[in-house]
């Protein structure tokens, strides 16, 4: 498809969409704004703690999905953390915004501000099946979802789930029952004629990395690291990093383990690719596939997240969309992250958000390159070890990164002096990998040289930064 063709296609379905939610607003009966509805469909599905470099586990979601998509080959968690993260995706805001900056803060979430709200309020039907925000509580029902299957706390097997808030244990492998409920919702569509809403996050690859049965002994492609993993120099990394004790073997057990829990996933997707193109819907669904963070296999000797390093921040993040144009399997090398999620949902759907919640995203269906994102993680209490709070400025070419005397209280606020404790910086074309800190020795001048003044006085901004000020 030519560029021209498929901007075409994605204005019509724009307007379309647009006509459609003006059409809903204005109060006509519902049948005629159901007639005349030709918003998409929007489809999110959310994987926990899951890195790139995992294409083999997934050979039919890459199929359908960059196949006959888009990927984002340069995607991010703008806070490599699991709630954090995923309310980046309902909001469309960073963490320093939406208040959800660890994963004991999500009652800080005003869900008045996320994506489902602004759908089910536009008419669209909504579901959610899988896991919600760390620490929900399983007999609370998610706002602004009509059905739902909340798995709280989140399990690989025999599972407790809020249900259309009925509290019950399902006993099968929890990728299997948000597979088999997503297919339920999708089976109504024969009933119910608005477009819909479905988010799907099912547990893998979060540790245990629990597979299947039908996995368990699955062989995968063997796997000698990378020049990161577990790097024996690590003098000009912070303190925790160079404590960090992952080795080689650890790596690859840890991949081992995800990439089996993978396998099922791949499932459940090519179950609701093959459900929608069944009912006919394939064309007329945005979907995206993200997970809420990457993490690492060894690199610098870490094996968690929530750390600046490439294999924790920048995520898998494919779209697809035929009928927007989202369709021509190329590769998009803009600098996307999972703040851009719901400003290309409420664009797809002619939604304009509320001024008083503003987005720090863009849509991506039009041209908007950013030329840096921010990243940034929040240290949670006054415990030792662990990652400092820690902001960092990452742009096409290069890294740069701050390490704070800061943490979160027991609201989730911010506390502390501040200070910097440690600084990075990483030559990003000469050395992808991050072994060699710029900023390790470095003399005033050799600073000058780099940028780091302007850079410093960036991220400072970034990091108060809302809407239209937001990188």
């Amino acid at each position: 498809m030519s560029e021209g063709t498929s901007s075409l296609k994605r204005r019509t379905f724009l307007a379309a969409s647009a006509a459609a939610g003006a059409t809903a607003a204005a109060g006509w009966p519902a049948a005629a704004a159901q007639a005349a509805d030709t918003r998409p469909n929007i489809l999110v599905i959310v994987t926990d703690d899951h890195p790139k470099g995992t294409a083999w586990a997934i050979p039919k979601t890459r199929a359908w999905l960059t196949g006959n998509g888009v990927e984002f080959t340069r995607g991010h968690a703008t806070t490599p953390l699991c709630a954090p993260g995923r309310s980046s995706i309902f909001t469309g805001q960073y963490a320093h915004n939406h208040g959800v900056r660890g994963n004991q803060h999500a009652a800080n979430l005003n869900h008045h501000s996320t994506v489902q709200r602004y759908l089910q309020q536009a008419g669209y039907r909504t579901g959610l099946y899988g896991k919600y925000l760390n620490g929900w509580d399983v007999d609370d029902n998610p706002p602004h979802f009509d059905e739902f299957a909340v798995l709280a706390p989140p399990t690989y097997t025999n599972g407790t789930w809020n249900v259309d808030g009925t509290v019950q244990t399902i006993n099968n492998y929890t990728t299997t029952v948000v597979k088999n409920r997503a297919l339920k919702f999708l089976d109504r569509t024969a009933t119910d004629s608005r477009p819909w809403f479905l988010y799907l996050a099912p547990y893998a690859s979060h540790g245990p990395n629990t597979p299947e049965g039908k996995y368990a002994d699955t062989a995968v492609p063997a796997w000698d690291g990378r020049p990161s993993v577990p790097e024996a120099d690590r003098s000009d990394k912070p303190g925790f990093v160079q404590d960090a004790t992952g080795t080689l073997d650890d790596g690859r057990n840890i991949r081992t383990n995800q990439l089996r829990t993978l396998l099922s996933v791949d499932d459940a997707v090519q179950a609701v690719h093959d459900k929608l193109e069944s009912l006919g819907q394939l064309d007329n669904t945005l979907v995206f596939f993200i997970a809420d963070n990457g993490f690492a296999w060894a690199d610098h000797g870490w094996t968690k997240k929530s750390v600046p390093y490439t294999p924790v921040v920048e995520v898998p993040f494919f779209v697809s969309w035929p009928a927007g144009g989202l369709d021509t399997g190329a590769d998009d090398n803009r600098l996307a992250a999972n703040i851009d999620i719901a400003p290309t949902i409420l664009d797809a759907a002619g939604i304009t958000p509320d001024a008083q919640y503003p987005q720090d995203g863009h849509s991506l269906l039009g041209p908007h390159r950013r030329d840096h994102v921010l990243t940034e993680f929040f240290k949670h209490g006054t415990g030792t070890g662990g990652p400092h709070t820690w902001a960092s400025y990452i742009g096409a070419n290069k890294q740069y990164t701050e390490y704070y005397q800061l943490h979160t209280d027991a609201n989730g606020l911010p506390t502390g002096s501040g200070a910097i404790l440690f600084r990075e910086y990483y030559d990003l074309v000469n050395d992808p990998h991050q072994l060699t800190n710029k900023l390790h020795d470095a003399t005033p001048a050799q600073e000058q040289a780099l940028g780091i003044p302007a850079l410093a006085a960036q991220l400072a901004a970034d990091r108060v930064s809302s809407g239209s000020t937001a990188p």
